[in-house]
């Protein structure tokens, strides 16, 4: 009986973000990236030892810790790089604020280029590379402007990008936390009960990791919607940080969920104040 696909997560140094390679008896496909120049370059050298061809990438979702260093790794413009058209098209529209923003964090640690998706798909799609089927789910805005989950065919895996934080605090500045929910909501409908997760963040988990997810979005914004008279965002910071870590202890992240707050505490008192 064949081992394989054999599913390989290596995560980041510089930001514990997941790369996965599946890995078939002839060939390797890529589900996302990293964020820097040196997790990307860790990424290759892990498809380098595995000594056999990346025949394809998937992007889940339009976050740069994502993508950013598929250039990277794919050093090869025949291979597909594959993305919901919606994926590709809200990577696309922001690159240019993306590197407004990541550049003065991470210096030449974020490329100087980046690759995007050369081949678009649709909901429902299914795509096969060298025999290593996947098919995708579009779940539209959520945890980020765009985002999809894609099946393994054949076995029990999806990757649901960030769908799921696994124990990791989590990005909501985005804004699109009540999508994210109706969102958890699909997947629960078009998720067999023994799906196993394979999310951006963390380890693989069981289905039962939508319900954690649900009740940490709701955690967050009831936190916030506390924080409407708070004199300043920093206090509105502190008091929703010290909420989350009451339902989640750990610091993993924890900055993505601090950098949430300030851009949806501004656009609450604005809301609140009729401004």
């Amino acid at each position: 009986m064949s081992n394989f696909p054999i599913i390989h997560r290596i995560q980041g140094r510089s930001l514990p973000v997941n790369a996965y390679v599946v890995e078939s008896s002839d060939a390797l496909v890529l589900v996302d990236s990293a964020l820097t120049v040196s997790d990307g370059r860790a990424v290759r050298d892990r498809i380098r030892a595995l000594g056999k061809s990346l025949v394809g990438a998937i992007v889940t979702h339009a976050h740069p810790d994502h993508y950013g260093a598929l250039i990277e790794v794919i050093d090869d413009t025949r291979v597909p790089v594959v993305a919901l058209e919606g994926v590709d098209s809200a990577i696309r529209r922001q690159d240019a604020d993306k590197e407004r923003i990541l550049r003065p964090m991470f210096g030449d640690e974020w490329p100087r280029q980046r690759l995007f998706p050369n081949r678009t798909v649709w909901d429902g799609d299914s795509v096969s590379f060298d025999g290593i089927s996947f098919t995708v789910e579009d779940l539209g805005p959520g945890e980020s402007p765009y985002d999809s989950i894609w099946m393994l065919e054949g076995t029990d895996a999806v990757f649901v990008g960030d769908l799921v934080y696994n124990h990791m605090h989590a990005y909501l500045a985005d804004g699109y936390w009540a999508q994210w929910l109706r969102n958890i909501d699909t997947a629960r409908s078009v998720l067999a009960p023994g799906a196993v997760l394979f999310p951006g963040h963390g380890d693989r988990a069981t289905i039962g990791q939508l319900d954690w997810q649900e009740h940490y979005i709701r955690t967050f914004i009831d936190a916030l919607m506390q924080t409407r008279e708070a004199a300043t965002s920093e206090a509105a910071v502190e008091q929703v940080t010290a909420a989350m870590k009451r339902y989640l202890p750990a610091e993993d992240l924890l900055f993505l969920m601090q950098l949430s707050v300030p851009p949806l505490w501004a656009a609450g008192r604005t809301i609140s104040t009729g401004g």
